[in-house]
């Protein structure tokens, strides 16, 4: 999978020649997609579980929050430990971790069962973080932008097929057999990922877990690059969670099927395929023009988003346009931030993942506010305010 460095060890100069194989890649992004879709694909599923554990409905918004809780736990206290400890060993425990945590969550026979189970299953998704990192640091400077680019789609991928995944799997066997079978295609790239891929040879640090933990917040103080793709991470899934949360309020009013519903994810898929070559670009030194590019595609995807009450291909045109630009600007994100200290890699992933989760909330509590208050185009004008936002602080940025 990797090489050696040309020249260690006679005195000549150096020359990194690690590659990582594509079945590697493709292993991590399966990995990454599997993990983090664990965390998103109970939204469909809430109704057929308030039903099965006789809980209120409004009750059940507790779900959700508790996921999201556990997985904003993991990034500020397992992420960092990856630059510590050894990576393998840490992906490892923590896909074991989440297996076991989905399994009691299929067998939970109360509420609170399950919200501890969701609650740890929140908490070891973030070993999609450090999966990034690993393959970060285990690529080529030239073929980093690209890896990085092609695991963070398996992310994004991830977070747009769980819902359609386990929605059908629940219209078929009930939404226990959703998480036996995450579970069970868990365990199976756990084996694949312990047997084969090597462990990584970079140094680690001997800090202690305590100084790791505070010095992800000293990062974010002394490294300006990480405070400025922090707040545009921020600002891009803003927009982002302002879509995708409240699409489903004006469809459900159109009386659109779950079928026809979880098509309109599909079309945001293919937005995120195309952004996976954004990574390449990166390498190539256009990482600031495509970010530029995508930030002004993010802007003005809001007038066909607007549209869904009148054209739905309008609609569909508008998400390709949302998930290619925020796919290909936060991979971009990922790629600069990496670059400049892989030392440090899985702090760097972490702190601006925070970002992500930040705005991700606020995306959503704003959507829900503003469809009750005021409809669909209300979402539409406040996402379209977000991206403009971040178009104009990117391409300043980026002019620095």
């Amino acid at each position: 999978m990797t090489g050696r460095a040309a020249g260690a060890g006679n005195g000549m100069p150096t020359e990194d020649t690690r590659t990582l194989s594509s079945w590697a890649v493709l292993l991590f992004s399966l990995t990454c997609a599997l993990a983090v879709g664990n965390v998103y694909m109970v939204q469909p599923l809430l109704e057929a579980i308030a039903k099965s554990l006789y809980v209120g409905a409004g009750t059940m918004g507790s779900v959700v929050a508790v996921t999201q809780m556990g997985y904003a736990l993991g990034l500020l206290l397992l992420v960092p430990l990856g630059d510590r400890c050894d990576r393998k060993t840490l992906v490892v425990i923590q896909l074991l971790l989440s297996a076991v945590a989905l399994i009691v969550a299929a067998l939970a026979t109360n509420f609170i069962m399950l919200l501890c189970a969701l609650l740890l299953v929140g908490v070891m998704a973030v070993v999609a973080q450090v999966i990034v990192a690993w393959a970060a640091t285990a690529a080529a400077p030239s073929q980093r932008g690209r890896v990085v680019g092609s695991v963070t789609s398996g992310i994004v991928l991830g977070i747009l097929l769980a819902r359609v995944a386990s929605g059908t799997i629940a219209d078929i066997a009930g939404w226990r057999v959703v998480y036996i079978t995450a579970a069970g295609l868990l365990l199976v790239l756990t084996v694949a990922l312990a047997g084969l891929i090597p462990a990584p040879g970079l140094p680690r640090l001997r800090a202690s877990y305590i100084s790791l933990v505070k010095s992800m917040f000293a990062l974010f103080m002394k490294d300006s690059r990480l405070r400025q793709r922090g707040v545009l991470t921020f600002l891009i899934f803003t927009a982002f969670s302002l879509m995708w949360t409240s699409m489903v309020l004006p469809l459900a009013a159109m009386s659109a099927s779950l079928t026809q519903t979880g098509l309109f994810g599909l079309a945001g898929v293919a937005g995120a395929l195309a952004a996976s070559r954004a990574g390449v670009w990166a390498d190539k030194g256009k990482g600031a023009r495509t970010s530029a590019i995508a930030l002004l595609l993010l802007t003005l995807c809001w007038l066909p988003l607007a549209g869904l009450e009148r054209s739905w291909w309008l609609f569909l045109v508008g998400i390709v346009m949302l998930d290619f630009a925020v796919q290909a600007v936060h991979v971009i994100n990922q790629s600069a931030i990496l670059a400049a200290r892989p030392e440090a890699a899985s702090r760097l992933v972490g702190a601006n993942m925070c970002f992500y989760s930040l705005g991700s909330a606020l995306g959503a509590i704003m959507a829900t506010h503003l469809y009750a208050m005021w409809g669909w185009y209300a979402v539409c004008c406040a996402g379209a305010l977000v991206s403009l936002c971040a178009c104009l602080y990117g391409i300043r940025g980026y002019q620095k």
